[in-house]
């Protein structure tokens, strides 16, 4: 049976970390990327193993569709390519479209000129599909629309709920958690997965969904403004710069190692779906943004955080996530904690930029 494997975006900061891990485990594997300078500023040298075959090419555009499906017939294609970053998709939401939804019809275009169907599709999806996903309010489930402009800027943090009583975020779970986007990068990144979800059931192959929650770790780029909050505070706090935490400080993510989405991606490569299958990537805990921002700050005795008051239009109050379901299927837990991850990001870093 084949072992070739093709990663979209797949010289990004995923892909590049995945490419080594399937080397390393015998598969062939080609990228293709259109290196684009936000990801890969300065144009230096892909952090790709010499066996993996690269193809310079633009999801969006059929002719490099075409062209990579005549030199490599994959097995299973891993598609990381995407446009992403919440503020950013809602002033160019036209590239988010393009890059996210068009790109991915069009690789599905180029599949059935090529006559190639894959064994097994593989998309990294976002905890982002969610929205504001459940909360619970006393015993009752509900799904808060998302925040207006007007309610973050009187300082509401927190969805409401019935008759405006507290409410607490329930972790996502995609067996159980409406999907309810509430940015535009959510919305196509949701697409992609109906997207693919039809096409794979059309062809009688195989979907893994995997939605990932923040992805940090060695490999980010550290130019990009939207490769994640733990890479931004990383920086600043390495500059002894304040960092600044938006909305109150209690804004919660789930932050998980890249070594373990990479663990992830590989198990759903190595044992492939039989039909569609959907579940969340996370660390499995949940932590505030202030939380974070003391953490490096005193990692790199850096000034006590501020908080500031800020917020982001679109963005989502608490995201969290119920790994269980992916450790029964794919027989994968995470490794890394933030307390573990945090020094390996931050020495990591000082070996690619100058000291402060």
């Amino acid at each position: 049976m084949s072992r070739s494997v093709l990663i979209t975006g797949g010289a990004g900061f995923i892909g590049s970390a995945l490419s080594a891990r399937l080397v390393q485990a015998g598969y062939e594997v080609a990228v293709m990327d259109i290196l684009h300078p936000q990801v890969h500023a300065g144009g230096g040298e892909l952090d790709l193993p010499a066996a993996v075959r690269v193809f310079t090419g633009d999801v969006t555009h059929a002719p490099d569709w075409n062209a990579v499906l005549r030199l490599f017939v994959p097995d299973q294609i891993v598609h990381l390519a995407a446009e992403t970053g919440t503020a950013q998709s809602l002033s160019e939401a036209t590239r988010h479209g393009s890059v996210n939804v068009v790109g991915t019809t069009q690789m599905l275009d180029a599949l059935r000129r090529s006559g190639v169907v894959p064994r097994q599709l593989v998309v990294a999806s976002s905890r982002a599909v969610y929205g504001e996903g459940a909360w619970r309010c006393a015993d009752r489930t509900f799904y808060p629309p998302p925040r207006s402009h007007a309610q973050l800027a009187a300082g509401i943090w927190d969805p409401q709920g019935p008759e405006d009583a507290p409410a607490q975020p329930i972790p996502s779970c995609a067996s159980r958690t409406e999907p309810r986007p509430t940015n535009v990068y959510a919305a196509t990144k949701l697409a992609q997965e109906h997207l693919l979800a039809a096409w794979t059931a059309a062809h009688d192959t195989n979907l893994t969904v995997l939605r990932l929650q923040n992805v940090y770790g060695p490999g980010q780029s550290l130019t990009n403004s939207y490769t994640g909050i733990v890479a931004l505070f990383a920086r600043l706090a390495r500059e002894h710069h304040a960092l600044e935490v938006y909305e109150d400080g209690r804004i919660v993510r789930d932050f998980v190692y890249i070594e373990d989405v990479v663990e992830a991606l590989f198990a759903t490569i190595a044992a492939p779906a039989a039909g569609r299958r959907c579940h969340d990537i996370g660390s499995g805990a949940a932590t505030t943004v202030h939380e974070l921002a003391r953490t490096v700050a005193g990692i790199c005795e850096a000034p006590e955080p501020v908080v500031v008051g800020k917020f982001r239009d679109g963005d989502v109050r608490a995201a969290s996530c119920d790994i269980g379901p992916a450790n029964d299927a794919l027989g994968w837990s995470p490794k890394w904690t933030l307390a573990d991850g945090l020094p390996v990001l931050l020495e990591w870093i000082s070996t690619v930029t100058p000291n402060p």
